[in-house]
């Protein structure tokens, strides 16, 4: 069974999700799936991704981040740039927290006899891998976390950005390799992240982090180098790390995906994750 819903969180820009899941009126542990940078829920081969996570006894959660560039009318991908360009790692981490606050509201969107709120769990891919590190070490009630493909820190790349122009503009565009569009990049998430380094700068709470840590990363990842999980895991020693020697990036997903199987990095990633979670119910 597959459930939409739409989450309201306080900063005023709901956001769509879903949950996968077996119906079978027993609770079950939840797992929160976030996306990348130019990433959406429905990228690729994620919604396969959910299935085999239900398959597993799960109940599998995935959500746009309200600022990703989709719609609550259309969000089976990104067109609205404007929104792209305001977002940032604090809205983000909202995000996570409104859809964890609506699973445990008077009315979540399964039936309450679906869900085990004591085993939340979360999974992050890329820049998302980033995001449910930050979310869990203010969250008590996520149990363990596991990053696929995961930044180490959020302004690693900025230098790139050519910083003092991207101030005095306030704007600067990256390319969508697969859409062609230029997307913009407004200087406020630069702004956000200083203001709130506390909260955002991914090598010290990782160093605090209590729960649970799994780091997976592709060995053929042409996007983000395995240095960054050997960062993380440096940062946090007791953290479980693998690399998968046939990975790349995205885990032999792309957009669109046509197969009907999982590509067998991402299931490779999976199998790791659904352990991981198992031994640290």
């Amino acid at each position: 069974m597959k459930v939409d819903f739409v989450v309201y969180p306080g900063h005023g820009r709901p956001f769509t999700a879903d949950a996968t899941y077996q119906p079978d009126s027993s609770p079950k542990p939840v797992v929160i799936f976030a996306h990348g940078f130019k990433g959406f829920k429905d990228w690729g081969h994620f919604n396969l991704l959910a299935t085999y996570f239900a398959k597993q006894g799960f109940v599998f959660i995935k959500f746009n981040f309200a600022y990703n560039g989709t719609t609550v009318d259309d969000h089976a991908d990104m067109h609205d740039m404007e929104a792209f360009g305001q977002n940032n790692f604090s809205l983000e981490l909202d995000d996570m927290q409104a859809l964890i606050e609506l699973l445990h509201s008077d009315n979540p969107p399964m039936e309450k006899n679906e869900l085990d709120l004591r085993r939340i769990y979360l999974i992050g891919h890329s820049r998302g891998g980033g995001a449910v590190i930050l979310k869990a070490a203010e969250e008590p009630r996520v149990k363990a976390v596991a990053t696929w493909a995961s930044v180490n820190r959020y302004d690693n790349r900025w230098d790139d950005l050519q910083m003092e122009q991207w101030k005095e503009k306030g704007v600067q565009y990256v390319p969508n390799a697969r859409t062609g569009m230029q997307m913009p990049l407004y200087y406020q998430i630069v702004e956000n992240f200083i203001e709130n380094k506390y909260r955002l700068d991914i090598p010290s709470v990782v160093r605090r982090l209590q729960q649970p840590l799994l780091l997976l990363h592709g060995e053929q990842d042409e996007t983000l180098p395995t240095q960054m999980a050997h960062d993380l895991k440096t940062w946090k020693p007791d953290a479980e790390l693998h690399l998968l020697p046939e990975a790349d990036h995205s885990f032999g997903g792309k957009h669109p995906y046509e197969q009907d199987e999982l590509p067998e990095a991402a299931r490779a990633a999976a199998d790791l994750s659904i352990d991981f979670f198992r031994r640290h119910a």
